[in-house]
């Protein structure tokens, strides 16, 4: 790992059904933070069928993303981290299948700086797209 990607951060993981809370920083998006935080809310992914299929086809569709790698993959929950292509920074990536619900919760968030551009938001719309597309 080289210096632009900093630390890998504690405390990950889906408990109680929410994930760890974004910091302040405009640069985190999750489907867990309040609904009236507009800046880091981001809805879940939904899906239709079995929540085992939606499930495999999620995870095959991360780990089959460029610079890409998953780092826990447990039943229902996934952590990857994506590194960026040009200076090698890296985005913690969370999700959590909540099949009751019909819904894969997803976290994601940039490990240095504060703003991201954008950038972890458009990374969960475009799973959320190639999820619906699968």
């Amino acid at each position: 790992m080289g210096i632009l990607s900093g630390r890998r951060p504690q405390g990950l993981g889906f408990d109680g059904g929410a994930f760890k809370p974004c910091s302040w920083k405009p640069n985190c998006v999750s489907s867990t933070a309040a609904a009236s935080d507009e800046g880091h809310h981001i809805a879940p992914l939904q899906f239709a069928g079995a929540a085992d299929t939606a499930w495999r086809k999620l995870v095959a569709i991360v780990k089959a993303r460029a610079r890409v790698t998953v780092v826990r993959e447990d039943s229902g929950y996934l952590y990857a981290e994506f590194r960026s292509r040009a200076l090698g920074y890296v985005d913690d990536v969370e999700l959590a299948l909540d099949a009751r619900a019909g819904v894969i919760h997803v976290r994601s968030a940039s490990r240095l700086g504060v703003r991201d551009f954008g950038v972890n938001r458009a990374r969960i719309e475009s799973l959320r797209a190639a999820l619906a597309a699968a």
